[in-house]
């Protein structure tokens, strides 16, 4: 992973977060701003211009390509850069909340 990406996407907003984890699976704008309305109760409601502004710069720096267009929608998916830099977010998370769930302890 190069510095810029890094930098950019390291830590990520939640808006990038929620996008490539909808991005494991292939998905075009609209379902993935019905499935992060979802997994959030309704908290996150993504705009359709952040959401495609942010589609079209993770497809710029290869976190995500699109695959196809169905019915004039385009269909993403994550790319293995993408995947990497969701890891490094999850794994960032996981030890955000281990260290809650320790000082909470205390």
């Amino acid at each position: 992973m190069d510095a810029h990406i890094r930098k950019v996407y390291v830590p990520m907003t939640e808006t990038g977060f929620y996008i490539l984890l909808c991005l494991r699976e292939e998905a075009h704008g609209y379902s993935i701003v019905q499935r992060v309305k979802d997994m959030t109760g309704g908290e996150i409601l993504l705009s359709p211009g952040t959401l495609y502004g942010t589609l079209s710069k993770m497809e710029k720096d290869g976190l995500i390509r699109f695959m196809r267009e169905e019915e004039k929608r385009k269909l993403y998916q994550i790319t293995p850069l993408g995947q990497e830099v969701l890891g490094l977010e999850m794994k960032r998370i996981a030890r955000l909340y281990r260290n809650m769930e320790e000082a909470k302890k205390q």
